[in-house]
């Protein structure tokens, strides 16, 4: 259990909160009121190798592990946490690619996802279909050497602006085990969105509806094996729920710092309001929280790089852990920023919007609790 980073995993983490602070930082406001879909930042990051971290190498990717995506995206929510969560399922949907296409996908698609010449979206939550994902009802109907598919897909970040859907479809009514995996290209006919999504936060990023109406798809574009769909989405998002929550620390340790430096610099009753030793309480609690959640999603991520037989459970439990207590601290610096944390001339409030859907995506954090729940009734079961 050694708890210190090697010397590469300092070098790209340094990397990473530069180019944060330099980048992402100075401008996130400017993208928060404005609703920018940052291109060229987002390619720059992708310069670094940061929009296929965990894709192989030949490809374009970093092939790094997903303890080093943790690190990275970390450092790149605390200068904008809408924007590294784009990222995030940038790198989601990539990797299901990379993993479960063939070569001639891989080679076809990865190469400009890698360098963010193409965005990449992933489309699994319909509008009936959200916590109980297996029920979707988008089909996938195989005519020749083309898939035609008809539904509609909900919440869909990139939607209207990528140019890779990772689609989610219904090849047969055998429930979880009827659903497929395609990639629908931007511009295939019948392919359409609905309007931009009026949110609370991630506004650097935009979601639509993403629909599908006799969309013609070649058959080429079938990743994986028929049937194997819902195993793919799942695998990509015990990723994805580290990197969300890699956010939700990066975002929380932002606001942490903001605070710290608030409440030396604020007086009250004659003294800072660091003098005060319920704020100091207050203080420790949330760094102490923060750090806990950190190690968790740390242990998480290695159990998913070793390939564990429970990194789902971890996987959910990181996520959830690291999601609410994100939330909670940075609800917690708003607090001590008092009436001037509410205001947007500070960082905080639109750190507090960003972070809180992140309770909810990736699957929401009672599912999280169902998954773990259900892993630990199993294991109890089989030890009998």
């Amino acid at each position: 259990m050694n708890f210190d980073l090697t010397e590469d995993q300092r070098a790209f983490q340094d990397t990473a909160r530069q180019f944060s602070q330099e980048i992402f930082a100075p401008n996130a406001e400017h993208w928060d009121a404005t609703s920018t879909f940052p291109v060229e930042a987002l390619r720059q990051a992708a310069a670094l190798g940061f929009a296929g971290i965990y894709v192989g190498e030949d490809v374009g990717g970093s092939g790094l592990s997903r303890l080093d995506a943790a690190l990275i995206f970390e450092e790149l929510a605390a200068g904008c946490t809408s924007t590294a969560a784009y990222l995030s399922i940038h790198n989601m949907a990539s990797w299901m690619i990379d993993r479960f296409g063939s070569e001639a996908q891989r080679q076809r698609f990865l190469p400009r996802l890698t360098t963010m010449e193409h965005f990449a979206s992933y489309c699994l939550t319909e509008p009936s279909a959200g916590s109980d994902a297996a029920s979707l009802r988008t089909r996938a109907v195989l005519d020749g050497d083309h898939y035609v598919l008809n539904g509609a897909k909900a919440f869909i970040s990139g939607g209207g602006v990528a140019d890779i859907y990772v689609v989610m479809a219904r090849t047969s009514d055998d429930g979880a085990k009827g659903i497929s995996t395609f990639v629908v290209e931007a511009g295939t006919p019948g392919l359409s969105f609905g309007a931009q999504e009026k949110k609370l936060g991630w506004k650097s990023q935009p979601t639509a509806a993403v629909m599908f109406d006799d969309c013609r798809i070649p058959a080429a574009n079938h990743i994986g094996a028929e049937g194997d769909g819902f195993k793919i989405a799942m695998m990509g998002l015990d990723g994805g729920r580290l990197n969300i929550g890699a956010c939700s620390l990066g975002g929380a340790r932002r606001c942490l710092e903001e605070a710290l430096g608030y409440v030396q610099d604020r007086k009250q009753f004659g003294k800072p309001l660091a003098a005060f030793q319920a704020l100091q309480f207050k203080l420790a609690d949330m760094a102490t929280e923060l750090e806990a959640a950190r190690l968790l999603l740390h242990k998480a991520a290695a159990k998913l790089d070793a390939k564990s037989p429970d990194a789902t459970q971890y996987c959910a439990m990181a996520k959830r852990l690291a999601t609410d207590t994100g939330f909670a601290v940075v609800n917690d610096a708003l607090q001590l920023h008092g009436g001037y944390g509410y205001l947007r001339d500070y960082p905080i409030e639109r750190f507090l919007r960003d972070v809180r859907v992140h309770q909810i995506l990736e699957g929401t954090n009672e599912i999280m609790r169902v998954i773990v729940a259900r892993n630990l009734l199993d294991q109890s079961r089989k030890s009998e």
